[in-house]
C-alpha cells in the first residue's frame, strides 16, 4: 500500500505513517518500498521439522488418514520427507504386503517396527534439522525403481508456480522421486495453498491428486479451473454430549 492510502485509511498525517513504516520495517513485519510498503514474504526461508510438528497436527493427522484410504495392500510407495507424511507412516500398520521408498530417516524408523512391510531408504548426504538424505548417490541407488504410487509434501502451492521449496537440494531430490512414481499425490494442507516458494518441483499437471483439509469456495472453484483433482479432508464430527 501507498503512504498516501494508509493515511486516508488510518486518518493520520504521512509523516505518522512514514515513521510507523519505519518501526514496522525495523521489526522485519514489512519492506518499505519508494512512497509506501509491502508485505513481507520469506521465499527461501524454511522451519525445521521439529518446529513444524507443532503445526496444524489436527489437519495433518486427517489429510494423512485421507492419504491412507488410496493406499492398498500389497503396494509400492514412496514417501517424501515431512511432518504429514510421517503421520501417514505411522498408519501404514493398517495395510499388509507393501514396500515404501523414503529418504525421511524418522519414517524408516517408523516402519521398522511394523512386519510386513520392505523399507527402501534412499541414501545421500544428511539434511540437518530435517532428517533427511539429498543428493546425487540417493539417484544413483534408485535408478532403476518403479513406483505405484508417491505422496509428497510442499511448502507452497499457486497454479501458476506449482509445488515449491525453499530448498534447491530438496527440489531437485523431490523432482529425481517424481520420477520414479506412476501416480502422484501432493498432501497440503490450506495454509500453505497461495503460498509460492524458491523452488519449483512439481508444476500443477504433474500433481494426479491434492489432498488437502477444507478448502473455500474461491479456491475449490480455481483448481476446478485448473482441472487439478483433489479430495478434501472432513473434519469428524464431535460426539454428542447426552
Amino acid at each position: 500500500m501507498s503512504v498516501s492510502e494508509l493515511s486516508a485509511k488510518l486518518k493520520v498525517s504521512a509523516t505518522t505513517i512514514r515513521t510507523d513504516l519505519r518501526e514496522l520495517e525495523s521489526g522485519n513485519f514489512l519492506l518499505r518500498t519508494h512512497g509506501g510498503a509491502i508485505e513481507k514474504t520469506h521465499t527461501g526461508y524454511e522451519t525445521n521439522l521439529r518446529e513444524r510438528e507443532v503445526e496444524n497436527r489436527d489437519k495433518k493427522t486427517l489429510i494423512a488418514e485421507l492419504a491412507l484410504k488410496q493406499i492398498e495392500d500389497g503396494d509400492t510407495i514412496l514417501l517424501d520427507n515431512g511432518t504429514t507424511l510421517r503421520e501417514l507412516a505411522r498408519l501404514l500398520h493398517l495395510r499388509t504386503r507393501l514396500t515404501v521408498v523414503t529418504n525421511d530417516l524418522v519414517i524408516a524408523e517408523i516402519l521398522e517396527a511394523m512386519p510386513g512391510i520392505v523399507v527402501v531408504v534412499l541414501g545421500g548426504v544428511l539434511r540437518k534439522g530435517f532428517q533427511c538424505t539429498l543428493g546425487a548417490s540417493s539417484q544413483f541407488g534408485a535408478a532403476k525403481l518403479t513406483v505405484d504410487k508417491g505422496f509428497f509434501g510442499t511448502n507452497g502451492l499457486t497454479i501458476e508456480a506449482g509445488a515449491t521449496t525453499p530448498d534447491l537440494g530438496q527440489s531437485d531430490v523431490k523432482q529425481f522421486m517424481l520420477s520414479l512414481v506412476q501416480k502422484v499425490f501432493l498432501l497440503c494442507d490450506h495454509t500453505k495453498i497461495g503460498q509460492t516458494c524458491f523452488a519449483q518441483f512439481a508444476s500443477l499437471d504433474r500433481i494426479d491428486t491434492l489432498l488437502t483439509d477444507t478448502l473455500d469456495e474461491p479456491t475449490r472453484k480455481a483448481f476446478q479451473e485448473a482441472e487439478l483433482d483433489f479430495l478434501e479432508a472432513v473434519p469428524k464430527p464431535s460426539p454428542k454430549r447426552h
